[in-house]
């Protein structure tokens, strides 16, 4: 029984802050993997004018997970799938013997009250929210908490969440990375059309995503 830690996002692009979390979140939770899980379009960022194409979203979040116990999956596209319940019902269907903990940056908590069914979210799975500096407060004030807040764990028990019966919430306090995509994007906006070649050449070969097991 494989314990997975489970990032969604627009991996926009993907960075070292990426791989920092998801590695600190293996050691702290005892995971065996993290998989990220590259958003086909965010409901919540419709319209977004910087968002790269998915192929080459998903190029940078390969070559970022590199040599590391990440996998990168295009689950949500080829399922069909744009909203995280939904993801996670799925992932729970096809893979019975795993166990999934969602791992959610504190900036955003303070959303996480406009996702699909968020509540229904929390009922399936526990959930591990990573610190981001200059969101704890805003985290803890989010509008989500007036529920999960009595649903909160001690984080010394971080690695007995596979005990918990959800919905169950902890805050981890991982070494922070400052990186942020938005910064990264504002800086190079055409980033993509660089790595262009690089995710052509790459699905012209090896696949670039492991394929889950039905």
């Amino acid at each position: 029984m494989a314990r997975i830690g489970l990032l969604g996002g627009s991996f926009n692009p993907a960075h070292r802050g990426h791989r920092h979390i998801s590695l600190a979140a293996m050691r702290a939770l005892g995971l065996d993997e993290v998989w990220w899980l590259v958003s086909p379009g965010n409901p919540l960022k419709e319209g977004a004018k910087d968002m790269a194409p998915f192929g080459d979203r998903l190029a940078s979040a390969q070559a970022m997970a590199a040599r590391a116990a990440i996998r990168v999956s295009d689950f949500e596209q080829r399922h069909g799938l744009r909203f995280t319940v939904d993801t996670v019902r799925e992932l729970k269907r096809i893979h019975p013997g795993n166990q999934f903990i969602w791992l959610l940056g504190s900036d955003t908590l303070p959303n996480f009250h406009l996702w699909r069914d968020w509540r229904g979210l929390a009922r399936q799975v526990p959930i591990a929210v990573i610190r981001r500096p200059g969101y704890d407060r805003q985290a803890h004030a989010a509008r989500a908490m007036s529920w999960l807040r009595r649903f909160v764990r001690p984080s010394g028990q971080a690695k007995d969440w596979t005990e918990w019966s959800a919905p169950a919430i902890l805050f981890l306090r991982l070494p922070p990375d400052t990186t942020s995509a938005t910064a990264i994007r504002a800086q190079d906006p055409s980033w993509y059309r660089r790595s262009a070649p690089l995710a052509k050449r790459r699905s012209a070969g090896t696949p670039l995503v492991r394929q889950e097991k039905a």
